[in-house]
């Protein structure tokens, strides 16, 4: 009898009965903690003592959106710019230290590839452009006669992916040229001491030529868009699960920013304000926008061709063994949250920050 019921105390013991109870939902499980504070990553584009992240972002901030949006909750925004871009946001996203980020298409993909739990929630950006610039007076007109060149390249960004889209394009590979990594702003200054003959990179490119410093034979314009970057927002997939109607809220108030952001007429004010909040010429963004319709570039919705474009991002990272492992875009995408935000189920709060 003392065997039978020393057996039957051993089973509420054992591993296999503890993961069966487990199985079952707790009717006392805790609310999750109140949010007291919702953390942003953006990478850091600019050139000097301010931070600038470009397009939606420093609108949120300028126009202080969000802080306007959470403000009834007692809810502080925290903004973190990195300059180490998307491999240092992956990492914080690891370290439970980042709740969103704004990031450009690589990045995105390698954090999610790398299991690195993100849900994708919008886009905020499609079809930016990316430069070739070179050396003056070197003979590259084309990517073809770039071929066993020295090219700066800032390896695990979304340049590099848009480097290697363009090159596809033309049937050329990595292995076709002489790699250098550097950030954007060392490309830049390498190229212009000529240390190397060639750099890949976003439209700070645009004032060097100004200058004469260099020359720009191509854009991603000029090979049919093979090439052109796509940025987004994505969260935390524990934030997200545990706080859906902050996810809305959020999305609520980029729109707002959005909808300021693709007006032509405010073009103009947009330029200064990132020319000023990054330290670049204004040149460099007028040139850049020039032919550019801020409707069609700045745009957040998940649709059917901007999802098709980040699945082909995927593929081609995976082919040229830049993530872990491909993955399926459409289910990593969580369309509804900006559903809500876009068909008016929005607190008073956001619309009170406009």
């Amino acid at each position: 009898m003392k065997a039978v019921l020393n057996s039957f105390l051993g089973l509420f013991a054992s591993p296999v009965l503890i993961g069966l109870l487990g199985a079952f939902p707790s009717t006392t499980s805790a609310a999750p903690e109140p949010v007291k504070e919702i953390r942003i990553a953006v990478p850091d584009l600019s050139a000097g003592t301010n931070n600038s992240g470009g397009g939606v972002v420093d609108v949120l901030r300028d126009q202080q959106l969000l802080e306007k949006a959470f403000a009834d909750q007692g809810i502080q925004i925290m903004w973190s710019f990195f300059k180490g871009a998307g491999p240092v946001i992956n990492e914080a996203f690891a370290n439970g230290q980042v709740d969103f980020a704004y990031l450009g298409d690589l990045a995105a993909i390698i954090g999610k590839s790398s299991g690195v739990d993100t849900r994708l929630l919008s886009g905020t950006a499609r079809n930016i452009k990316s430069y070739l610039g070179v050396v003056p007076g070197s003979g590259i007109t084309d990517l073809q006669s770039l071929k066993g060149k020295r090219v700066a390249l800032f390896r695990g960004t979304a340049n590099q992916l848009s480097f290697d889209a363009a090159i596809a394009s033309q049937g050329l590979s990595e292995r076709d040229f002489k790699i250098i990594n550097l950030d954007f702003n060392a490309g830049t200054a390498a190229l212009v001491a000529r240390q190397v003959d060639a750099s890949w990179g976003l439209s700070n490119l645009t004032a060097l030529r100004a200058r004469g410093l260099i020359e720009i034979p191509l854009s991603t314009n000029d090979l049919g868009g093979a090439g052109s970057i796509q940025s987004v927002l994505v969260g935390s997939g524990a934030f997200v699960d545990a706080h859906p109607e902050l996810v809305t809220r959020l999305l609520a108030a980029q729109e707002l920013a959005l909808q300021w952001l693709t007006k032509e007429e405010n073009k103009e004010a947009y330029i200064q304000l990132v020319s000023q909040l990054a330290s670049y010429p204004p040149v460099i963004l007028q040139e850049d926008l020039k032919e550019e319709k801020l409707a069609t570039l700045f745009r957040s919705e998940l649709d059917s061709v901007f999802l098709d474009r980040l699945q082909r991002s995927v593929d081609l990272a995976a082919e040229l063994r830049l993530i872990r492992k491909p993955f399926v875009v459409r289910e990593w995408a969580e369309p509804r949250f900006l559903e809500a935000a876009t068909k008016g189920q929005v607190p008073a709060a956001v619309q009170a920050a406009r």
